[in-house]
């Protein structure tokens, strides 16, 4: 009995999900939460003023299960990607219980298998340095096999903490022009924890990502305007492009992101990073492009 009840707490973990205007996805994402072989302590899933019949949707699950509470903010007139990072640091200060290991923070508009949270923990178990873990968001339409070279950095999707790891990193850092997830994991690695994408866990993403912000040209823009303001290196960012030659539409989606690149850095942009986290990461990207050009392992 005692065994059961340790292994109990050793698998302990909370939810927070930011949501808006999600009727038609949100009921999946409860459905693969409810259906899990270890179920979370608390889901806190913070509504930013929707208007269709998400918030209805999220209600009828709080009555099924007592672990899912709904908060309710006022409808918002301008929506960003900082808006996400102010709602989720919002649930996170709201998670009623104490004694969990972990904390998750989900979108939603997933789908994923019933031992996905499960098998997350297993890595946490084998690494002890584990800080940062979580599976492989693949947008609808694109293939399941195809995964980021970068096996470092988990997407805010579906970010799961090790309850030390995020004490550690303080706070979440809300960047309008998106990124904040690559952030979180370059202060977790920097405050010597590991990250990792599990490629084992494919999630389906329901829908395209960034679809809110406009048509898929205009989102690859706004991929490189991004990446000027998380501060990345000029060099690492033009043979990042380079290796996106084939996104759709071939050649003209690589010249878009560095296009926002640049035009982002000849307008000299606020960045809101701050800079010892923009040494940090630029540091390790200099250090992976030296590895792939061979020059040091």
């Amino acid at each position: 009995m005692i065994d059961e009840q340790q292994s109990a707490r050793d698998a302990s973990y909370v939810l927070v999900t930011p949501v808006r205007n999600e009727e038609f996805f949100v009921g999946r994402t409860i459905q693969s939460v409810v259906n899990q072989t270890i179920r979370p302590l608390e889901w806190v899933i913070v509504s930013d003023g929707s208007t269709d019949n998400t918030d209805t949707i999220v209600k009828e699950a709080t009555n099924d299960y007592s672990w899912i509470r709904l908060i309710q903010l006022p409808e918002r007139k301008n929506p960003s990607f900082a808006a996400v990072v102010e709602n989720t640091t919002l649930g996170i200060d709201q998670i009623s219980v104490n004694d969990y290991r972990y904390l998750g923070l989900l979108d939603s508009d997933l789908e994923f298998q019933s031992d996905y949270f499960k098998k997350l923990i297993e890595e946490f178990d084998d690494d002890p340095k584990l800080g940062l873990a979580g599976g492989v968001a693949i947008d609808v339409g694109l293939p399941r096999d195809v995964f980021p070279r970068n096996r470092k950095d988990v997407p805010g999707a579906l970010q799961f903490f090790r309850k030390s790891c995020f004490q550690s990193i303080g706070s979440l850092i809300a960047v309008p022009e998106g990124g904040w997830d690559c952030l979180t994991c370059a202060v977790a690695r920097k405050n010597g924890f590991t990250t990792k994408l599990v490629t084992s866990l494919v999630v389906d993403h329901l829908k395209p990502r960034n679809v809110s912000k406009g048509g898929k040209l205009r989102r690859i823009w706004q991929m490189g305007i991004r990446d000027y303001a998380l501060g990345y290196h000029p060099l690492f960012e033009f043979v990042k492009c380079l290796g996106k030659y084939r996104i759709s539409p071939p050649l003209l989606g690589a010249f878009l992101w560095w296009l926002g690149y640049c035009q982002a850095a000849l307008q000299r942009r606020r960045r809101r990073v701050p800079d010892e986290i923009i040494k940090f990461t630029r540091n390790e990207q200099l250090i992976r492009l030296r590895r792939a050009l061979g020059i040091s392992k």
